[in-house]
C-alpha cells in the first residue's frame, strides 16, 4: 500500500530582524532571497523509518513531522507549508526579488513509488502556486498578463531532479521546456521564451534597466548529462547558451546594467568532483572574467551545503576554450553527495586555496582610499611595500581580479537542517529607481533580438565559426561590482535555518504548548561575523578568507582546540624551550584552524556533531 501524503498546514513563526521600516511603494530594500532544493515529497510519511531503502515512506521510525534531518529523506508537505508560511510572515515585505535555483521535485529513491513525468512537473506547479500565496497579487483578478502577477520578480531554474529520467536534458527544444515554458508562465518574459523554448535558459530584469538575473540551464553543463558533450562544438547546447550569454553580457555592458548568473549545478571543480564539463568550466571561468565590469556574481545550489569556490583565470586554457583541444574527459559525477564524499571534496577545496598567495588580506581603509575612482595611485610607492605589491600582481591587481566566486547556498531538504540565504546588495543611487518593478520588461525583446540577428549574421560568413573571445572590459572601466564597492554589490548575506531536531521534538512532546511555532533562526550573519571577517561579499575579501580557511598554521588568534585539556597547556608545547627537556604530563592537545573548522560546520548547517566533523575530516591532524 502506498502510503498517504501529510498535508497539514503550517504554523506561525516568530518574528525576525528583518520587517521593513514603512517605505513608498518605489523604494527598495536592498535584500533579494536564495532559496534552493526544496524537493517536496507528497508520500513522506510521519514516524516512518529513515533508512535509504525506506526514503520516509515505510516502516516504523524517527522519521520527524517537519522531516528527518541528517538523512537523505526528501521534505515533507508540512515542511514546505511551514517554509512559505514562514517566509511571507517574515520576509515577503523585505526583499526585492527571489532567486530560485531548482531541484523542485522529489528524488527518484524509491522503487516502489518511481517518478512519473505528471508528478514532476505537478511538485513544480504546487510550488508555482506557494509563490503565488506569498508574493502573489491580490487585486490583478481581470489581469490578462501572467507575468504580472506578483509583487516582485520570481527567477526559477531547472535542477536535475526537475526532469526524468534526472539528470538528462536533450537539446531543447523538447517536452521539458515545452512543459516549464507553461509552469513558468508567470515568471518568464514573453520576449525571452523563445530562447526558453530552445534551451532552457533566460533572464528577467528584477530592477529595469539596473539589473538582470541571468537563469542559465546548467544540466547542458553538468558532467552526468549523457545527452550533452561540453561547450566546446558548435553543434551541442551549451556552446550555444555561451554564445547567447556573451551577447546579452555585452548588450548588457552598452547599457550600463549589470548581472547576476544563477544556475542549479554549480562549477565544482576539484581532483574527486568535476560537476561541470571541462570545456564549460573553461568558458565560465573566461566569461566571468571578461564581463567582470557588468557581473555582480554567480548563485548556485545543488550540493546541499553552504559554501563557496573560487575560479582560478590562470588555469584558463584557451586551445580548450576554443575547441581546439579536448580535454581527458573527468568521472561522471555520482548521483549522492554523502558526507564522505563532501569531506574529500572540501577538503581539497582547502588544499587549493593554501596555495593563495600569502599575505592576503581584505580591503582597508587604506587599500582602497574611497574605493574607484577616488583611489590615489599616486601614493602606492608611499603606502605599499614591495612585497606587498608583489603579492598583488599574483592575485591579479589591486581588487584580486585573477578570482571570480561563486556562492552555493544550502536546502530546503533536511540532508542536515533546512536553510534559506537572505543577500543584502548596495542601492545608493538606485532607492527610487524601482517603481516598474515587474517580471521581465520591454528591454529584455531588445537583446533577445539582438542576440538573434548576431547568430544569423555569423552564420552566413562561416559555415565553421572560430571561436569569438568575449571583449574584456575597457582599461578606463573602474573595477566591476565583485570587485569594488558600487551600486548592486553584494555586502552580505544572513544565513537562516530551522533546527529540526528542536522543532520535531517539540512538536512530538504531549506537554508542547498549543500555541508553539515553527521557525527558522539566524545560523550567521556575514556583516557581523568576526570569524569570516567579510567587510562586504568582493574579491579581495573572499580571497583573504579562502586564504586563512587554507592555512594549515594559522596564527594564535585563529586557532580553536578539541575537548582535551587547556590553552596554556597548547602554547606551552609551542615553545620550544632549551632548559626544560623534562616531559610535562599534559593532555594530548591538538589545535585546529578554527575558520577552517567553522567553514566546515557551516557547510553542514551545524547539523553534524563536532566531534564527527574532526573525525571526518581529520582535524585532529592540523
Amino acid at each position: 500500500m502506498i502510503p498517504s501524503p501529510i498535508l497539514q498546514k503550517p504554523l506561525g513563526s516568530d518574528p525576525v530582524p528583518f520587517a521593513s521600516t514603512p517605505t513608498e511603494a518605489s523604494q527598495l530594500h536592498g535584500r533579494f532571497l536564495h532559496i534552493t532544493d526544496l524537493h517536496p515529497d507528497r508520500f513522506y510519511s510521519y514516524g516512518s523509518s529513515t533508512d535509504s531503502h525506506d526514503a520516509c515512506h515505510w516502516g516504523q521510525g524517527s522519521a520527524g513531522l517537519y522531516g528527518a534531518e541528517n538523512t537523505d529523506c526528501d521534505s515533507p508537505m508540512t515542511l514546505v507549508n511551514a517554509t512559505f508560511q514562514w517566509v511571507a510572515e517574515n520576509l515577503r515585505d523585505s526583499v526585492d526579488f527571489v532567486v530560485w535555483t531548482g531541484d523542485s521535485a522529489r528524488h527518484d529513491n524509491d522503487e516502489l513509488i518511481p517518478r512519473t513525468e505528471d508528478e514532476v512537473i505537478g511538485l513544480n506547479e504546487l510550488l508555482v502556486t506557494k509563490f503565488v500565496e506569498v508574493f502573489g497579487k491580490k487585486d490583478n483578478i481581470n489581469d490578462t498578463d501572467p507575468t504580472n502577477d506578483f509583487t516582485i520578480p520570481i527567477v526559477p531554474n531547472f535542477g536535475n531532479n526537475d526532469i526524468l529520467p534526472h539528470n538528462i536534458f536533450t537539446q531543447g527544444p523538447n517536452r521539458w521546456t515545452k512543459d516549464y515554458i507553461h509552469v513558468w508562465r508567470n515568471f518568464i518574459p514573453e520576449e525571452q521564451r523563445h530562447s526558453f523554448e530552445r534551451g532552457g535558459w533566460f533572464f528577467v530584469e528584477v530592477l529595469p534597466n539596473h539589473l538582470a538575473v541571468f537563469s542559465l540551464n546548467t544540466l547542458y553543463f553538468f558532467n552526468s548529462n549523457t545527452a550533452a558533450d561540453g561547450c566546446a562544438e558548435k553543434s551541442e547546447p551549451g556552446y550555444e547558451q555561451f554564445e547567447w550569454l556573451r551577447i546579452q553580457l555585452q548588450f548588457l555592458r552598452q547599457r550600463g546594467m549589470k548581472a547576476i548568473l544563477m544556475g542549479h549545478v554549480p562549477p565544482a571543480r576539484t581532483d574527486s568532483k568535476h560537476s561541470w564539463d571541462e570545456t564549460c568550466w573553461q568558458k565560465y571561468t573566461l566569461w566571468l572574467q571578461q564581463y567582470r565590469d557588468v557581473i555582480v556574481g554567480g548563485l548556485y545550489g545543488h550540493m546541499n551545503i553552504d559554501h563557496f569556490m573560487l575560479q582560478d583565470t590562470e588555469q584558463l586554457d584557451m586551445m580548450v576554450i576554443a575547441g581546439e583541444v579536448r580535454p581527458e574527459k573527468q568521472p561522471r559525477e555520482s548521483s549522492e553527495f554523502t558526507i564522505q564524499s563532501s569531506a574529500e571534496y572540501l577538503t581539497e577545496l582547502r588544499a587549493g586555496w593554501s596555495k593563495i598567495p600569502e599575505k592576503a588580506k581584505a580591503l582597508t581603509g587604506e587599500d582602497r582610499e574611497g574605493t574607484w575612482p577616488s583611489f590615489n595611485l599616486g601614493n602606492e610607492k608611499r603606502r605599499r611595500k614591495s612585497n606587498h605589491e608583489h603579492f598583488l600582481e599574483k592575485i591579479g591587481g589591486q581588487w584580486g581580479e585573477r578570482y571570480s566566486a561563486t556562492l552555493v547556498g544550502a536546502s530546503i531538504v533536511p540532508n542536515y537542517y533546512p536553510t534559506m540565504r537572505v543577500f543584502e546588495y548596495n542601492t545608493t543611487g538606485l532607492r527610487q529607481a524601482s517603481s516598474d518593478i515587474k517580471t521581465g520588461g520591454c528591454r529584455g525583446m531588445a537583446s533577445a533580438s539582438l542576440g538573434e540577428s548576431q547568430r544569423h549574421s555569423e552564420s552566413k560568413h562561416s559555415k565553421k565559426r572560430r571561436f569569438v573571445k568575449p571583449k574584456p572590459p575597457s582599461k578606463s572601466q573602474p573595477p566591476g561590482p565583485a570587485y569594488s564597492p558600487q551600486p548592486l554589490s553584494l555586502l552580505g548575506y544572513t544565513q537562516l535555518f530551522a533546527n529540526l531536531t528542536k522543532i520535531n521534538a517539540a512538536f512530538a512532546s504531549p506537554r508542547t504548548s498549543p500555541t508553539a511555532k515553527f521557525a527558522y533562526e539566524l545560523e550567521y550573519n556575514t556583516r557581523n561575523d568576526s570569524i569570516y571577517g567579510l567587510v562586504d561579499l568582493t574579491m579581495r575579501n573572499y580571497i583573504d578568507l579562502a586564504a586563512r580557511i587554507g592555512k594549515y598554521t594559522p596564527k594564535e588568534a585563529e586557532l580553536t582546540f578539541d575537548s582535551m585539556g587547556d590553552v596554556e597547556d597548547h602554547l606551552h608545547m609551542l615553545k620550544k624551550s632549551k632548559h626544560k627537556k623534562k616531559k610535562k604530563h599534559h593532555k594530548k592537545r591538538k589545535a585546529i584552524n578554527k575558520v577552517w573548522f567553522t567553514f566546515v560546520n557551516r557547510a553542514f548547517v551545524g547539523a553534524k556533531d563536532e566531534d564527527s566533523i574532526r573525525d571526518q575530516f581529520g582535524m585532529a591532524d592540523d
